[in-house]
């Protein structure tokens, strides 16, 4: 049963797994994510956190691929003032999914890369198939990740593991991924979004308020003050813009 869909992302419920709801992309061929997906990721975000009906969340991009990150093509397109506004979008929408007041997982099938990989990031859990592939792949694109990806990276698996990823680009396989930190359980393939289901479901009946509370605390622990929490978040925005720029310039003359 859906219960509400922008043309992306989707929050699904169901009587065969009541409590759990299901945060789904859905932009085929590799679900590639716009600023309109990232907007509509953040609307999702903040649905599943307000409804009462829903104690835990699932994030998950179907059964053949989590995400590839962003549809570089239409970055090409924007203006570096678009391209300033687009990083906002998406850090606003990673965080609003960080932001759940509930526990989440993220269901990884196939591939999770660039802006892909720092959404799997922001969910408590990670569940993925022996066969995914993972990575901080936005420098293969002239780019450098956005969205609090270096931060979330480098708070999972440390930072000379998270310039390793972020310089070389390279794929990592779910052995890897399972021992770094990235993932946090492998299985099956076919296995992917029920054992996701699982592990939600396992909360359900918990003390909502509690579950909620200690996330926060948790979470807050590896923030840092507000002040140079800002500073950081405009810092990585600046650089990412005078990249993107730079990027945009290389393929222009060359």
């Amino acid at each position: 049963m859906t219960s509400s869909a922008g043309e992306f992302i989707s929050v699904h419920t169901g009587d065969e797994h009541p409590g759990v709801g299901t945060v789904l992309i859905s932009r085929p061929p590799t679900n590639a994510l716009t600023r309109q997906a990232y907007r509509e990721l953040a609307a999702a975000a903040a649905e599943v956190g307000s409804r009462d009906d829903i104690a835990a969340v699932v994030l998950f991009g179907g059964h053949e691929i989590f995400s590839a990150g962003d549809d570089v093509p239409e970055l090409r397109t924007l203006s570096d003032r678009e391209a300033d506004r687009g990083a906002a979008v998406r850090h606003d929408a990673i965080e609003a999914v960080a932001a759940i007041p509930k526990p989440t997982v993220a269901a990884i099938t196939g591939y999770a890369l660039g802006s892909g990989l720092t959404l799997a990031l922001a969910a408590d859990w990670r569940i993925g198939g022996d066969n995914v592939k993972v990575g901080a792949t936005e420098i293969l694109a002239g780019l450098i990740p956005g969205g609090g990806g270096m931060a979330r990276l480098a708070r999972s698996i440390g930072i000379s593991r998270t310039k390793d990823l972020v310089y070389s680009g390279r794929f990592v396989d779910a052995r890897e991924a399972l021992a770094l930190g990235l993932l946090d359980e492998m299985v099956a393939p076919d296995h992917v979004y029920d054992s996701a289901v699982a592990w939600a479901q396992r909360f359900v009946a918990g003390p909502q308020e509690a579950l909620a509370a200690a996330k926060a605390v948790i979470d807050g622990t590896f923030e840092k003050g507000k002040g140079a929490r800002s500073k950081s978040i405009a810092d990585e925005r600046r650089r990412y813009v005078e990249v993107f720029a730079a990027s945009q310039a290389d393929l222009e003359t060359g």
